[in-house]
């Protein structure tokens, strides 16, 4: 089977540069509309893809693994996320599984610092004033924010997204904690001043800003439960840039608007695109429309990577970002 004849079905559009490089290489069937595929859409793609080509939003379960042809044999998945594909089911199928890994580390790293530094302050609290027209002008105690140098960060999630985080927040002078499966190496450890909690219970009891940036996963669903949201100082905020399903997102409502915790920066939501109601119209929570990867260079470069995989596997190679389940 050579690559020009590989059919590959897009899912969603993709960056003009990215689509017009997949149709000269691929028989390509691209998304024109935009509009997500519903579940005919997709059981129709997997019977007739070489490659289908996913992202976050398509759901790609054991049930539409079950009705795929068997000439379906690579799922790239345009994202670095894979928690919406079943890859156990696809590899016992014999399906390669790939991803888009790397790619949004500064991104997201870049919008979680935004929110890092824009919730304690109230910025957002103080657009709408503008916009409402409640500016009367500067007074000494009017819309007093905290101040980041010297405060405790306390990132979920060590990895790449986390660590280049807590390069970013070292320079604005907040002390870097984090709770990971096991400490980074010594080297980073040394580089970010950072501190190891192998209990994040304890953790999240000590510290002025929580920053969630591990993946979600069956362990790290609502890892932020309502007992652990309940051990957050109430003068301490929640930053969300991962994924929405490793909060309990009814109890952060709750919390939130009892005053329970300062405040929070949501990029996701539990449930996408829907957004709790509780949440929304609270004066301490910054709500952001799953943005933080939404950069030129970030879309054209995890193209790039889908059509290097696609073009590896289907040279016979393995492909440079296959995602091996768990259980391997």
């Amino acid at each position: 089977m050579t690559a020009k004849r590989l059919k590959v079905i897009v899912t969603r559009r993709l960056p003009d540069p990215v689509e017009i490089r997949l149709k000269e290489l691929f028989d390509t069937e691209l998304n024109e509309t935009d509009t997500p595929f519903d579940e005919a859409r997709l059981v129709d793609a997997v019977k007739r893809a070489d490659v289908l080509v996913p992202t976050v939003t398509d759901t790609i379960d054991a049930r539409l693994l079950a009705q795929a042809g068997s000439q379906l044999r690579h799922i790239a998945q345009f994202g670095a996320g894979v928690d919406n594909l079943d890859i156990e089911s696809a590899v016992q199928r014999g399906i390669t599984v790939t991803n888009t890994p790397g790619v949004l580390t500064d991104d997201t790293a870049d919008v979680t610092m935004a929110l890092i530094l824009a919730v304690p302050r109230r910025l957002h609290e103080g657009i709408k004033l503008l916009e409402d027209g409640k500016f009367d002008g500067w007074a000494p105690t009017w819309m007093l924010g905290k101040r980041l140098a010297g405060k405790r960060l306390g990132i979920i999630g060590m990895g790449r997204i986390g660590q280049a985080v807590a390069r970013r927040a070292k320079a604005f002078g907040l002390q870097i904690h984090y709770h990971n499966r096991k400490p980074v190496n010594r080297q980073i450890t040394e580089e970010l001043d950072a501190t190891y909690w192998e209990s994040l219970d304890q953790m999240l009891a000590r510290m002025d800003i929580i920053s969630v940036n591990c993946p979600h996963t069956p362990a790290t669903f609502h890892l932020l439960s309502a007992r652990r949201l309940d051990l957050i100082r109430e003068d301490a905020y929640i930053i969300n840039t991962a994924r929405g399903e490793v909060i309990d997102e009814a109890a952060l409502a709750r919390a939130l608007k009892a005053g329970k915790i300062a405040g929070a920066g949501l990029d996701v939501f539990e449930r996408e695109p829907a957004v709790n109601p509780e949440l929304l119209g609270l004066s301490n929570v910054m709500l952001l429309p799953h943005m933080g990867s939404a950069t030129e260079e970030g879309r054209i470069e995890m193209g790039e990577k889908v059509i290097i995989n696609i073009k590896t596997f289907a040279d016979g190679h393995r492909p440079p970002d296959r995602v091996i389940p768990a259980i391997l």
